[in-house]
């Protein structure tokens, strides 16, 4: 009973404490790439504990370790099983199919949204040498729309004649980011992970807290190419642009969907110093820790069986 315990009392530090607490600390903003692992890494664990915790209860009756349980399970090994074991099995499998579900559902919504939009697009717009595409609209927008073969940019002519050259570059080379980078797939896994559970707290600010880490990602990227204050006059520009608040929580963009709150924060940090590389070094490790501990809990007693 070592295990299920351990996974459940694991389960319930990345369900609250952990995450409030990363929700509230200010060095995030220092290096989001660290953050960002870190938060993948408590989502992944959280999850894995959970169903962890309930598989290892419940199929405690029939043998030390999964494969071994499993095995004796599916031979009729045992021939009675307590209840609670059962509804402990009954959960675990209740929760992986609950979470996978979300998980479909939610790359299929989006991609079918992403293929709907990219379509509007095509039909709404111009292409530039670039190899962004023209929306003739007043307001200052920007944003990409990736893909999996292929990704498209849009910038519209209101953002062209708001913003010089330099200015233009910082809200393209950070477009680009998105897409290098693949922040689209993180952003789906986070907002699967806020489906599955809304009426849990943290999972809408985890997704909220994920969407302006890789905002400050791709930031960081357009600094590499133009100066700080360029990139500083093109979010303030862009900001003071808006006439909506955010429209889909964790999906903040250049103008338009990006709430005061959040410039207010990727200008803050600007003028903040990284995290030391051992610090940001430090913080990998206590997430590579966090997805080990509950695979030892697992994956042990069944290596252990095994030899």
């Amino acid at each position: 009973m070592i295990a299920p315990l351990a996974l459940a009392l694991l389960a319930v530090a990345l369900a609250w404490p952990i995450p409030v607490l990363l929700a509230r600390a200010s060095w995030p903003s220092r290096s989001p790439a660290a953050a960002l692992v870190l938060w993948q890494a408590i989502a992944l664990a959280g999850g894995l504990s959970m169903i962890g915790s309930l598989l290892t209860f419940g199929l405690a009756p029939f043998g030390p370790d999964l494969l071994t349980a499993t095995v004796n399970l599916v031979t009729g090994e045992v021939d009675r099983i307590e209840s609670w074991n059962a509804l402990a099995l009954c959960g675990a499998a209740l929760l992986t199919g609950h979470l996978l579900l979300n998980l479909v559902l939610t790359v299929v919504r989006s991609e079918r949204q992403r293929r709907r939009h990219a379509q509007l697009v095509r039909l709404l717009s111009s292409p530039l040498e670039s190899g962004a595409r023209l929306l003739v609209s007043p307001a200052p927008v920007a944003y990409c729309l990736p893909g999996a073969l292929s990704s498209i940019t849009v910038v519209s002519a209101g953002l062209m004649d708001l913003l010089d050259d330099g200015e233009m570059q910082a809200v393209i080379e950070h477009e680009k980011a998105h897409v290098t980078q693949r922040h689209d797939v993180v952003l789906v896994l986070f907002r699967a992970w806020y489906a599955s559970l809304p009426w849990f707290p943290i999972a809408f600010r985890a997704q909220r807290e994920v969407g302006l880490l890789v905002e400050m990602l791709a930031d960081d990227t357009a600094r590499r190419t133009v100066r700080d204050g360029v990139l500083a006059r093109a979010i303030v520009l862009v900001g003071a642009g808006q006439d909506r608040p955010v429209a889909e929580p964790g999906a903040a963009e250049w103008g338009g969907e990006a709430s005061v709150t959040e410039l207010g924060a990727r200008l803050a940090r600007l003028e903040l110093q990284p995290l030391p590389r051992a610090v940001e070094s430090l913080v990998v490790a206590a997430a590579v820790l966090l997805l080990a501990v509950p695979t030892v809990l697992l994956a042990v007693p069944v290596l252990h069986g095994l030899l």
